[in-house]
């Protein structure tokens, strides 16, 4: 049945890992990287994490992400700031899994628009009963699966600042927004919650 979904609940097997994926980042580009990925996976030398099946998730979705992107990409994102990471490391997931993508396009950039500018997990769940109207594997998803997605996607929030303890939302800021326009990405400026005044201005900027 999943065969041809475009969704997976996969990432609830990790979270942001922002620190994992810069520590696994070197293996991941060298010529012998399933033999490197695999030791790590036995011998955590890097990671140290204690539970090996942990250490396999999270090498797993970090695999996943890395994939989902250009080398180049991973290239640039070396030479960024921390902070210019995170950002990026944010624009990953949003790449990489649809579910994301749909509650931040359909839930969290709507509730921006709105009065409220606050996301709360039955926020999420109304867009996900939507996803599940339309997509029959998310359909066959527990209620503790669907729980553990929206979870995973509102603690990522929560780790790039762009939802604070309260539920409020705010923009998130990057020092090389411009990048995201060059690589023809437009769009995550508005994922970042940017006016449209501001994404001009970083586009006259370019110019």
């Amino acid at each position: 049945m999943s065969t041809n979904s475009p969704y997976t609940a996969a990432i609830t097997g990790g979270g942001f890992l922002w620190e994992e994926t810069n520590v696994l980042l070197p293996l991941l580009q060298a010529e012998n990287r399933e033999e490197l990925l695999k030791d790590e996976r036995v011998n955590n030398r890097l990671l140290h994490i204690n539970a090996e099946t942990s250490r396999y998730r999270f090498i797993m979705e970090i695999c996943r992400r890395y994939d989902a992107m250009p080398v180049s990409f991973w290239n640039d994102y070396k030479m960024m700031s921390a902070d210019d990471q995170q950002v990026a490391l944010f624009f990953v997931i949003l790449k990489t899994y649809k579910i994301c993508f749909d509650f931040h396009v359909n839930v969290t950039m709507r509730k921006w628009n709105s009065i409220s500018k606050s996301v709360v997990y039955e926020d999420i769940d109304m867009e996900f009963n939507e996803v599940s109207a339309r997509d029959e594997f998310v359909d066959s998803w527990s209620d503790k699966t669907k729980r553990k997605v929206a979870g995973a996607y509102l603690t990522i929030l929560r780790k790039v600042g762009m939802l604070d303890q309260d539920d409020k939302l705010h923009a998130i800021n990057a020092s090389n927004f411009e990048y995201y326009i060059q690589i023809g990405e437009q769009w995550f400026l508005e994922a970042c919650l940017l006016q449209p005044y501001e994404i001009e201005k970083i586009k006259k900027a370019i110019l």
